[in-house]
């Protein structure tokens, strides 16, 4: 199996997104505070996991970003090099 820059940042985009998804369906499955018409049954504490998975989520993202960026970078050298 040939893992490339580009295969990794596609396994790490996905994971990302899957880890945003199940954080996001967290939140959603959340009781919302009383003053905001809920449920007694709301604790601060059971946001703060999902809500730092989606940020999570967002620093894979991103660094997936960056390693397409530099193999693109890298592929364009190696382009301008052999021409």
């Amino acid at each position: 199996m040939n893992i490339t820059p580009t295969t990794s940042a596609i396994n790490l985009i996905n994971t990302a997104q899957h880890k945003s998804a199940d954080a996001a369906q967290v939140i959603a499955r959340l009781p919302i505070q009383n003053d905001e018409v809920g449920s007694s049954e709301f604790r601060p504490g059971d946001i703060i996991k999902p809500v730092l998975s989606l940020k999570e989520a967002e620093l894979e993202n991103s660094a997936a970003v960056k390693l397409l960026e530099a193999d693109k970078k890298t592929v364009g050298s190696l382009l301008d090099i052999s021409a």
